[in-house]
């Protein structure tokens, strides 16, 4: 709804507002894609992905704030250089990107990887930050899809090149998408998206830099990084978590791990949709965010208040993200969650 209470309905992308943009930090070109006027609201793409994944919701999201959705470098229209590629290096470039467009404090949307660089984003620049709203976001526990784990052993970048043969590539994305459209089953509920993201790894240098990306991140036994031990420091910042039931990518154990260590949190899961969930229903996604938006003051914080936070430590136990954790937290929710995951 907006602000009348008219039922919002999705508009074609203007031209203009998908015109991409340049940067050119510390002798790299830093692509981006801005629109509207207003509060600034920074969206983040996940691994292999660009700024055209945010598409469905730039006409409307501008309407009411200041878009800025950057390709991450080694994505997109980004430079692809030989550079680090973790996801504290992500964020330490978003802070330069958004002071370089002299833009002072943001709500930060994250999805997948995207949504890891968010919580580091938070946790390295909390002054920066009025709001997060975290989308199947990475950086959980360790649980991953397999393919990922896969993909993060030493020569996968040629793997991955191998799409950048026009038959291998098509060959691919008619099975996809078949067995997407063929086999009812949640297990190929991602399968065009994942075509979409693919289709920019025949770019020179994009399968490197995926792989480079992913080892920062996960090795062969799952994801390597976690926010859980110190997404208390974030406690003061209204939280949106948004997960699709049935994210192959990412479990759907995840959002529950994350809203129970953050109990402020507000959780939205998207019965049937997968690990974009903000595409798979983009009308819900823009209801939702501006409704948490209206709902929640933006966070003001200091070094001070940071500095109190880390003296007095999580209010409760850190979750590790164990199997013992993790099958506390499902055991809270029932057995359908433990079922589903």
């Amino acid at each position: 709804m907006d602000r009348e209470g008219t039922p919002r309905r999705l508009r074609a992308v203007p031209n203009d507002a998908t015109q991409v943009q340049f940067a050119t930090l510390h002798g790299y070109k830093r692509a981006y894609r801005r629109a509207g006027s207003g509060p600034a609201v920074l969206l983040l793409h996940g691994i292999g992905d660009n700024s055209l994944a945010w598409e469905p919701l730039f006409a409307q999201l501008s309407e009411e704030y200041t878009v800025i959705a950057p390709d991450f470098l080694g994505h997109g229209f980004s430079d692809r250089p030989r550079a680090d590629y973790s996801v504290s290096a992500f964020a330490n470039g978003m802070r330069d990107l958004l002071t370089y467009l002299d833009i002072e404090r943001v709500t930060v949307v994250g999805h997948s990887l995207g949504g890891g660089v968010a919580g580091q984003f938070a946790y390295q620049y909390p002054e920066l930050v009025e709001r997060l709203v975290l989308v199947g976001t990475g950086g959980v526990t360790k649980d991953v899809n397999p393919a990922l784990r896969a993909l993060s052993l030493p020569f996968s970048e040629y793997i991955l090149g191998l799409m950048s043969i026009p038959a291998v590539f098509a060959t691919f994305s008619t099975a996809a998408k078949s067995l997407q459209n063929l086999i009812p089953t949640t297990l190929f509920t991602d399968n065009n998206e994942i075509v979409r993201v693919l289709e920019r790894m025949p770019e020179k240098g994009s399968a490197e830099v995926f792989a480079r990306t992913l080892r920062s991140a996960v090795d062969w036994r799952g994801q390597v990084v976690t926010m859980l031990d110190r997404c208390y420091l974030s406690a003061a910042i209204p939280t949106l978590i948004v997960w699709g039931s049935d994210d192959q990518v990412i479990p759907v154990a995840h959002a529950h791990m994350l809203h129970s260590a953050m109990p402020g949190s507000q959780l939205e899961v998207f019965d049937g949709a997968g690990h974009f969930p903000f595409r798979d229903d983009p009308e819900r996604f823009l209801d939702l965010f501006f409704t948490f938006v209206g709902a929640t003051n933006p966070a003001v914080i200091s070094r001070n208040d940071v500095k109190a936070a880390l003296r007095q430590g999580p209010s409760v136990k850190p979750l590790t993200g164990d199997s013992g954790t993790r099958h506390a937290v499902l055991d809270a929710l029932g057995n359908d969650e433990r079922s589903a995951t």
